[in-house]
């Protein structure tokens, strides 16, 4: 019944999603405003929300430009779907426009289809079918939507400041059949806080270097730039040896005696980094072979001791397993330093209930004081939980097994979705087993069966908890 509604919609839904798709709906700081708190692009994609909303009868909420909701139904309790719209920066290396979506017999591939704009216009569209069907809901509806989740969190951050919490609720920005637990998720800086007289005359200089964009990805591209004082072709060779010997690829220029080193990784997201390519770690471990100035050679020496082939935070000292949600994570997202700021690295780590990250992040910090280096730590989220019996959770997986014949059961994850901001949240597709995950990577792609059947599953678990039979 489901699946045949969602075919009368099937045109109009990648419409609507195209137009969203078109949005560069990246985080600007740079060009942020009272009206654009979060830059100019994921605003639009916010507006966009709301046109699409009014254009179907529904009404909407904005606070303060970063965040806003659509409301429908009726009744004393409230449930809440929480999308974002915001994505994180597309990089370089696309076949195409990643803001020009292309449509083909089977897919749509734009940055966004997976995270999260493909499965917001799924879950939209399952409420506006209902809607359209003029079903009697028993339960108010919002679909809350974010703008800058793929950062800090501002927007909810603002938006529960205020408004009312859902009692029930899930995010459409994981997987099915459903997740029912996510790992807790914080960020933190490591900072050089001194630069260091060089004793002997060095062969390098470190000008500058840089890899990384987000905290929350794995970074696919680091530059540096050296002064050279002698032997600039021995250091290309040496260069050129080492990519071959990691399989990777890499570029030399030369510019007024700079030798500028780039190095391409390749990008994944930050809550499981061991799948990917951290250029930046990499080209760090290629620097620690020269002999460089002190100031620099204190941060690749760091980088070697502490951050390098340490996806699960065994050099931090930081390495912790739970049976229920796995192992603490450690991404480094960011690296940068020029010889008059230093070094900062912007560490994305993740970790299951019982690890005490107080306490680890303490004894880390003493640990690396006497080396010159400090941590700031920016915003610090704890696991969330929702036991998997509970009546909530067996409504939507029935839903979702109805739709699929599938009978797998709910699992936990290292990702974190809005659905922690509730007390009974979980995320709730709008990926399958077999979908390819290309979340944070180039290519990024929804196949229209994924997209249809997210919809169809949407349909009958809305319908099962807010709507009377």
């Amino acid at each position: 019944m489901w699946r045949d509604k969602v075919k009368e919609y099937e045109s109009q839904i990648i419409e609507d999603l195209n137009g969203l798709l078109e949005i560069k709906s990246v985080r600007e700081d740079s060009k942020s405003d009272a009206s654009n708190p979060v830059g100019p692009g994921p605003k639009e994609a916010l507006n966009y929300m709301y046109k699409l909303a009014e254009r179907d009868g529904f009404d909407t909420y904005d606070v303060d430009n970063i965040a806003g909701r659509i409301e429908v139904g009726s009744g004393d309790d409230l449930f809440g779907i929480l999308c974002h719209v915001d994505v994180v920066p597309a990089g370089d290396d696309w076949d195409q426009d990643p803001f020009k979506p292309v449509v083909t017999n089977d897919r749509i591939i734009a940055r966004g289809t997976l995270d999260d704009k493909g499965p917001t216009i799924a879950a939209y569209y399952a409420v506006k079918i209902l809607n359209d069907m003029n079903v009697n809901w028993k339960k108010r509806l919002h679909i809350i939507i974010g703008t800058d989740e793929e950062s800090d969190w501002l927007c909810t951050d603002r938006y529960f400041n205020t408004e009312e919490m859902p009692q029930l609720g899930f995010a459409p920005d994981a997987e099915f059949p459903l997740i029912h637990g996510e790992k807790g998720i914080t960020t933190f800086d490591l900072i050089q806080e001194k630069s260091f007289e060089d004793e002997d005359e060095p062969e390098f200089e470190l000008k500058s270097f840089k890899s990384g964009e987000r905290y929350n990805m794995v970074p696919d591209v680091a530059i540096a730039h050296l002064l050279v004082k002698e032997n600039m072709t021995d250091c290309i060779q040496r260069f050129e040896s080492f990519l071959n010997d990691y399989q990777l690829e890499g570029e030399t220029l030369i510019d007024n005696g700079i030798l500028e080193l780039k190095v391409y990784g390749k990008a994944v997201h930050g809550m499981d980094p061991s799948i990917g390519v951290n250029a930046g770690l990499h080209l760090m471990h290629f620097l620690s072979g020269l002999n460089l100035d002190q100031t620099a050679l204190n941060m690749v020496n760091f980088s070697e001791k502490y951050l390098y082939q340490s996806d699960f935070g065994e050099k931090m000292g930081m390495k912790f397993h739970s049976e229920v949600m796995g192992d603490v994570t450690t991404n480094i997202g960011t690296m940068q330093y020029d010889k008059n700021k230093k070094a900062r690295f912007g560490v994305n780590l993740r970790f299951p209930e019982g690890f005490d990250f107080d306490a680890a992040i303490k004894q880390f910090e003493d640990e690396i004081k006497p080396l010159g280096y400090a941590i700031e730590v920016k915003k610090v989220q704890q696991p969330h939980y929702v036991d998997k019996n509970d009546p909530f959770v067996n409504q939507l997986l029935s839903a979702y097994r109805n739709q699929t014949g599938d009978m797998s059961e709910p699992f936990t994850i290292g990702g974190g979705t809005y659905a922690r901001n509730l007390d009974k949240g979980v995320a709730f597709g709008a990926m399958f087993e077999d979908s390819e995950d290309l979340m944070h990577q180039k290519g990024e792609y929804i196949t229209k069966k994924q997209l249809f059947d997210a919809t169809s599953i949407y349909l009958e678990a809305i319908h099962a908890v807010c709507v009377e039979d």
